[in-house]
Order: structure tokens, then C-alpha cells, then sequence
């Protein structure tokens, strides 16, 4: 979905101490942050407008701000994911091929051109990339998504950590078999939001979810088995649940999806969204799945859809679980909000007297603990910020 605007940042100037939620920091750019990816030791990578990226090594002590990719310096980079803290492949979100992936594998030195957008009227919204498995595989998996073209999702994978892409059902876009269409079905009106690189989870190989909104509502739509050519027809097939999220505009849905820690099944998912053109209403934002145990196919047969008793308190952009203290934290504009049970209720985190008033405020997307938001805004929630 490309009509997203941008929200206005704030200026943040203030001490720190031991007692502060957040840890503004100094991220060496005044650009627009949508992409963060935050993985082990420390490192974690950023991405926005104007082909930036920048990059940690130190728990965001220091943000080095990153070369630009040849030809990029235009293009809006709405998502990134990391692989090490060397290598991250970076994706614009355009139509056409002003959407593309770029990797690096020197520490982001030097980028290449892996990728452009095959499709004229597509628009590129999601990358998402998993740790190999089985385990004894040595390249990672992903998946990129986009709006639809043709009447369908256009969803490409890769095998060998981002180094070529190609379309889901090898057969190509409309292919159908015995069991119709390979792609995954757009209903009219229908779309992704490229708000946070949070629309998609990628579990590996094929097997992906992702969420959506628009004007006929919200959906979350599963890949339940395999991107063969072969085997048995049906192997290959989308079931989707609806979601309770704000619908009838093109600037309303969910917006984000996240998992819950628990094995490959029973799936435990938290969706987030409402309307961005309204960030301070609760109505509709909010949903957490939770599917049977050992039970996957259909769907929509198999998950029990929650709503918060207590919501977050406004348009929600970005969701994230931590493990450590089993709580959930999602992140918009207007502020940012925690649950401990699973999504029933949600509180606000609120800065502590020590803060800018404005700390929880102006967030577009977490890879906890980090958050990134307008104008180069870098947060750092503390956990023990997260326990009760």
C-alpha cells in the first residue's frame, strides 16, 4: 500500500539514566526509518528514505551510517533483514522497478543489485528471511511480497540467502493446476501496507503467513504446504482467515504480524494495524490466533481468533514478543503499549519523569529492543522497562 505518510518527529534532546524506558540514540540521519532487523550480539541494521541504511555492532552504542547502493540514493527503503553482522539484503518499495533488493556481504561497504521488480505495476512491501532448516543447511530461505498484480498476491522466495528470486509456483504468475490458481487470491481492494516490513512471517522454505486491509477488510492469508511443481495437485494451496481489524478505507487493516515463540504449531500470532489516517483510535487494531495443536490445514477451521478487552490506544504499526519477560509490545505514533496475557489487555509504557514526554511517541517499526520512527529516530527499550 503505498500511501502512507510521514509522521512528523519530534526533536529529542535529553539525559539519560539508569532508570529511562527508552534510550534515544544518535543514528547519523535525518531520513525517514521504516526497516529494522535487531539479531544476536548486539547487531542490528536500519533502513529508510533516500537509500539510507545504517548499521549497529554494539547494542546501538554507535550507528555507522552505511554507503548507498548504486542508483538508490531516491528510493525508499521500507525493509530490511539481516543475516549477520556483515551481510543484509535491503528492499525498496516502489512501483515497478523502483522496488529491488540489495545485499551486502562487507559490512555495507559495498552493495549489488540481486533483485528488481519484474512486474510494471507492482509494489513491493515485505521481505522477510528465516535461519535455515534443517539445521545442517547452510543457506537461509525468505520470501518478498507485494500488492497485487493480476488479481493475485505477488510473492517470490529464495533458497540461497537472497542471491536470486523466483516466483511462487515456478510455472509462473496465473498458473493453474488441478486445484486452480497457485498464487494467493486478492479479494477487490484488497492490499498490503509497507508501514514496517511487518506484514509477513516467514517460517522457512515455502511456508509464510501475511496480513492484510483495505477496503474489504482484513485478512490473514497462510501458505499451508509446499511451492511444488510436482506431487500431489493439492499440495500447493492458501487458506486465510478474516480478521476484526478496521476495514472500509484503503487506509485501514492489519499492519503487522507477529509469532509467538512455541514450536512450528500450535501457531500463537498477534495482529496489529487500524487506520493510520487515525492514530488515536483503539477500535479495530488489534487481534491475537491462536491455532489447535497438530493441526494446520485448512486454516481457518483450526484458529481461534482473540480481541482485546482493554486495546492498544491507537493505530498500531509494529509488534514484537519478548521472550524474556513473555511480553508482547507494539509501537505507533501516538505511543507505545505492552501485554502479559497474550493480548486480552494492553497498558500503556509510558516514559519515566527522567524522559522527554514524548519518548514512547513517533514510532514506525521494533526488532526489539529497537524501535525506529521520522527523521532518523533510533529507540532502545530497556526489558526491565517490559517486567511487570
Amino acid at each position: 500500500m503505498r500511501r502512507l505518510p510521514l509522521t512528523i518527529a519530534l526533536t529529542f534532546v535529553f539525559s539519560y539514566t539508569a532508570g529511562a524506558q527508552w534510550l534515544i540514540q544518535d543514528s547519523h540521519t535525518s531520513a525517514d526509518l521504516r526497516g529494522i532487523h535487531s539479531i544476536d550480539n548486539g547487531v542490528a541494521w536500519a533502513s529508510g528514505t533516500n537509500g539510507t541504511v545504517v548499521r549497529t555492532t554494539d547494542n546501538g552504542d554507535h550507528w555507522q551510517r552505511c554507503a548507498t547502493p548504486p542508483g538508490a540514493e531516491g528510493l525508499d527503503f521500507r525493509g530490511i533483514q539481516a543475516l549477520n553482522a556483515n551481510t543484509a539484503i535491503v528492499m525498496s518499495s516502489g512501483k515497478g522497478d523502483l522496488s529491488r533488493l540489495y545485499k551486502t556481504t562487507d559490512a555495507c561497504h559495498t552493495w549489488r543489485l540481486v533483485f528488481a521488480n519484474p512486474d510494471k505495476d507492482g509494489f513491493w512491501d515485505a521481505v522477510g528471511l528465516s535461519k535455515p532448516w534443517p539445521s545442517e543447511l547452510s543457506e537461509t530461505s525468505g520470501v518478498l511480497i507485494g500488492d497485487p498484480v493480476a488479481g493475485a498476491f505477488s510473492v517470490f522466495l529464495t533458497s540461497d540467502s537472497g542471491e536470486t528470486w523466483r516466483r511462487w509456483g515456478r510455472r509462473g504468475l496465473g498458473w493453474k493446476g488441478a486445484c486452480g490458481e497457485r498464487q494467493p487470491k486478492a479479494s477487490k481492494d484488497e492490499s498490503l501496507f509497507a508501514a514496517s516490513n511487518s506484514s509477513i512471517v516467514h517460517f522457512f522454505s515455502s511456508n509464510f503467513l501475511f496480513v492484510t486491509g483495505g477496503r474489504s477488510g482484513s485478512r490473514l492469508v497462510y501458505s499451508d504446504s509446499f511451492d511444488f511443481d510436482g506431487g500431489p495437485p493439492c499440495w500447493t494451496t492458501f487458506s486465510s482467515v478474516r480478521l476484526p481489524l478496521a476495514r472500509a478505507s484503503s487506509s485501514a487493516g492489519a499492519f503487522a504480524v507477529a509469532a509467538k515463540p512455541s514450536g512450528y504449531f500450535p501457531l500463537r500470532l498477534m495482529v496489529v494495524g487500524g487506520d493510520y489516517t487515525k492514530p488515536e483510535e483503539s477500535a479495530g487494531n488489534a487481534a491475537f490466533l491462536s491455532s489447535k495443536d497438530g493441526a494446520h490445514v485448512p486454516l481457518s477451521s483450526y484458529f481461534i481468533v482473540t480481541t482485546p478487552v482493554t486495546p492498544p490506544h491507537g493505530y498500531r504499526s509494529g509488534v514484537a514478543y519478548d521472550a524474556s519477560t513473555k511480553t508482547w509490545v507494539t509501537v505507533g505514533p501516538n505511543g507505545t503499549d505492552v501485554s502479559t496475557d497474550d493480548g486480552l489487555n494492553w497498558r500503556g509504557l509510558k516514559p519515566d519523569p527522567t524522559e522527554a514526554p514524548d519518548a514512547d511517541k513517533n514510532w514506525n517499526a521494533l526488532s526489539l529492543p529497537f524501535v525506529v520512527g521520522p527523521k532518523g529516530r533510533i529507540g532502545k527499550i530497556r526489558s526491565e522497562a517490559l517486567r511487570p
